[in-house]
């Protein structure tokens, strides 16, 4: 299985775009490594400015700046040749920077999610190499983008991530009283959003698949089932170059099947994590005194009412090492990680190499 993935003009040998994990999960070294093994890697964003030496604990702000164009450029130094994106989401105060940033930093493509991204041509306006890419769970959601930003800006997306929310981990674009009963059929979607970009406005786009996707076997299913590519993101946690300190990964490989579900998140929007610990997080929290100490949400209710807990000091903790207190977002097969691995080794279950080309030349071909 061997199959080329193109976004807008830039193409990997695999078709494998790696998925955004916040608050440093997925950071320079992760993304780097992806790419340099023929996939799209991606920085998430998201809190990227916590556990940087950027960040003194009263500068969030100009800390993520800092430390979103350090993991850009460490992920350039890793695989030079390689694509190299982000991940920005709608729902934070500093989207705006977030994708300014990134662009100037050098981004390939910005996927964008947990919302819907209707500004995100204008803010790239300067930009026009940098690929686009929703987060979308719905044809609807698909075709409501579509339309204003061809109204508003003449621009299409480049490729578009269908995300199932049945399976997808971290923060969720559905309702969360529609998660989990088996009614999402993502591939009928997949194949909707493909037919209205090709019939409606003459694209051929990339329309990714997301949630779930673990092994060579869910790949392959994928691809039979008329995506272009997958997205995969659970999966590379339990690796030497997930940036995660190892704690985050032992508890991935300690969990069970039922020791993840969903939570609903202060974002405003369902989650899926590993939940067992979701009470102590929340008892740490509200145990403090801490009253929103980062403004990171457009809309939260921590912020706005000392509900639940503060979602990204929490992945922070977590992703530092701290799960007892600490928020760890995956995916529905988290529990499948029974190992410490390596990209490399990943891409190689997952793929044919290259007709015999090593990755760095694969990458230019």
């Amino acid at each position: 299985m061997n199959k080329s993935l193109t976004i807008g003009k830039h193409r990997v040998p695999f078709p494998l775009l790696q998925g955004g994990m916040g608050v440093r999960v997925s950071g320079g070294r992760l993304a780097g490594h992806v790419a340099l093994c023929g996939g799209v890697g991606i920085v998430a964003t998201a809190g990227i400015g916590l556990n940087s030496p950027h960040y003194s604990g009263k500068n969030y702000f100009p800390a993520n700046e800092q430390a979103l164009r350090d993991e850009i450029r460490l992920a350039y130094e890793i695989a030079p040749d390689g694509v190299i994106g982000t991940n920005c989401m709608v729902a934070v105060s500093d989207y705006d920077d977030q994708v300014r940033i990134s662009c100037e930093a050098g981004a390939k493509l910005i996927v964008s999610g947990a919302g819907l991204p209707l500004s995100l041509p204008g803010l790239t306006a300067d930009f026009p190499d940098v690929a686009l890419v929703p987060i979308v769970s719905s044809l609807k959601a698909a075709q409501l983008i579509a339309r204003k930003w061809k109204k508003s800006f003449n621009r299409l997306p480049d490729a578009v991530v269908v995300e199932d929310p049945d399976t997808a981990g971290g923060h969720l674009g559905e309702k969360i009283e529609n998660i989990g009963f088996g009614a999402y059929d993502q591939y009928a979607t997949v194949r909707a959003v493909k037919a209205y970009f090709r019939d409606e406005h003459g694209l051929d786009i990339p329309i990714i698949a997301a949630g779930g996707i673990w092994d060579r076997q869910d790949v392959e299913h994928a691809l039979r089932e008329g995506a272009d590519g997958v997205q995969m993101a659970s999966r590379f946690v339990c690796t030497e170059e997930c940036d995660a300190e190892p704690a985050f990964k032992k508890a991935y490989l300690d969990c069970r099947q039922e020791d993840i579900g969903l939570i609903m998140s202060p974002a405003g929007l369902p989650g899926r994590a590993i939940k067992k610990n979701v009470e102590q997080v929340r008892e740490r929290d509200l145990g403090v005194d801490l009253y929103c100490p980062s403004a990171c949400l457009k809309k939260c209710s921590y912020k706005e009412g000392r509900e639940r807990f503060c979602i990204v000091h929490a992945l922070d903790r977590a992703q530092r090492g701290d799960v007892d207190t600490g928020l760890v977002f995956c995916g529905t097969n988290a529990w499948k990680a029974d190992r410490i691995t390596t990209v490399q080794a990943i891409f190689d279950e997952l793929f044919d190499l290259a007709d015999g080309l090593p990755v760095s030349q694969a990458a230019n071909g």
